[in-house]
């Protein structure tokens, strides 16, 4: 096959690409830079103009205004994941939400999911015809396999990760090319609450331990505590800005792993341009399918796995929350459980569930008799390891309710501490 003349054959605009998309359809897009803005944008003038309706969107992390979320009664969004828009849309009525763990997502999609087309971005085809997925393994590798039709947006400002999932050109329905801008993620704001807790988590890591870090401040600020460390690994969801900081100051070498070995393993990554530079054609990171990655038992092969991901509240059972604030939606499961269930069957290994100690200015305690009334339990109290605030760390693996009550009461907001204590024993769970 001549791939360049292949190439010409399937490539369009982007409003070619979009003229393509049948009303009624289901499409799917995957995470963060993989949201193809072009293409979404020529459908969003589709809609304007009426020639499309009833289009059904999957995907997850949306991180920019697009057409998925601009056309109620239009498109239908779900959302597999949230962030900030799809949350909106959710409370307004106008987006779906998908119940999963982020492992369980590409199977989902081969099993339950009828998929008409699949739109990402990717970096250009190389000499052999192939496109590469760039920052995202995900659930992409299974989309390519199960979607009717897929359709390409061909960004140069895609990095190539060396172990991305890649389509060939004449697995392509069409292409347009585009050299938008890949999203960055805000560096995360630290404050001493964050750093506190922080610090705290890092005492419990060793030297040679392999790391998951998810998304936010304290995530963010347990990274930098860790640069006086030796030999640490990385095994993540998400590869960010503060695990290449980690690389790059020595701290991780990835030598002590089982699997993988001298290799950084992550499912997606998305920040800074300085971090998309680092994975482009880097040998040393692989970018895999999330049921690989987030698999609890690949997890558990790493010995003394440390998991660190955030919270929204947790109760005296030791249940957590992390995707709603009572019915409002927040996020989603995500690959908490994944990391939690992984990180505890690892000998050695910890998880950790960090979060200040109030909400609201201060006016409401995170750490709560039961969870508000319509909490999503993401981490069952079955799993819970470790939960952190600035007050400390509360061990509750292996405790009882009132050991886990009184742990739990220890590390609240001392001016809640009081009221915790009284409505404990109110419960009659303090023996």
């Amino acid at each position: 096959m001549d791939y360049k003349s292949e190439y010409r054959k399937k490539l369009t605009g982007a409003d070619g690409v979009a003229a393509m998309i049948e009303s009624g359809w289901t499409c799917v897009t995957d995470a963060a830079a993989a949201i193809p803005p072009a293409i979404l944008e020529a459908l969003g003038r589709r809609a304007e103009a009426g020639d499309v309706k009833d289009l059904t969107f999957h995907g997850l992390l949306d991180l920019m205004p697009n057409a998925m979320f601009s056309y109620p009664g239009i498109f239908t969004p779900v959302s597999w994941f949230s962030g900030k828009i799809a949350k909106a849309a959710a409370n307004r009525g106008e987006a779906d939400i998908m119940p999963c763990y982020y492992r369980d997502m590409p199977g989902l999609y081969r099993d339950y999911i009828h998929v008409d087309a699949f739109l990402i971005v990717v970096s250009p085809m190389d000499a052999d015809g192939f496109f590469s997925a760039g920052v995202t393994g995900s659930y992409t590798a299974a989309l390519f396999e199960k979607a009717e039709h897929i359709f390409l947006e061909v960004n140069p400002k895609m990095p190539r990760a060396v172990t991305a999932p890649k389509i060939h050109i004449s697995q392509v329905t069409a292409l347009c090319e585009s050299d938008a801008p890949l999203p960055i993620l805000p560096p995360a704001q630290l404050d001493d609450v964050s750093r506190t807790i922080g610090g705290y988590i890092a005492e419990e890591v060793p030297s040679g331990a392999t790391l998951q870090l998810g998304i936010g401040a304290v995530p963010e600020a347990v990274g930098l505590a860790l640069k006086g460390k030796h030999d640490l690994g990385i095994h993540t969801e998400l590869l960010p800005d503060s695990m290449i900081e980690l690389i790059e100051c020595g701290a991780v070498t990835n030598m002590k792993k089982p699997i993988h070995t001298g290799k950084t393993v992550a499912t997606f990554t998305f920040g800074s341009e300085r971090l998309y530079k680092f994975v482009d054609n880097n040998p040393d990171v692989e970018i895999l399918p999330v049921d690989y990655v987030n698999d609890p038992a690949v997890i558990a092969k790493h010995p003394n796995f440390i998991s660190v991901n955030g919270g929204l509240e947790v109760d005296f059972f030791g249940q957590v929350c992390a995707e709603s604030i009572g019915t409002v939606h927040v996020s989603g499961t995500g690959g908490q459980t994944d990391y939690v269930r992984g990180a505890i069957q690892s000998p050695g290994g910890k998880s950790f569930i960090a979060f200040p100690s109030t909400a609201a200015g201060g006016t409401v305690s995170r750490i709560r008799p039961t969870l508000n009334p319509g909490a999503r339990v993401s981490t069952s109290k079955n799993d819970v390891d470790y939960i952190a605030t600035e007050y400390g760390l509360a061990k509750l693996r292996g405790k009882t309710v009132s050991q886990r009550t009184k742990a739990l009461i220890a590390i609240a907001h001392p001016k809640f501490r009081e009221e915790l204590t009284a409505q404990a024993r109110a419960m009659h769970i303090l023996i």
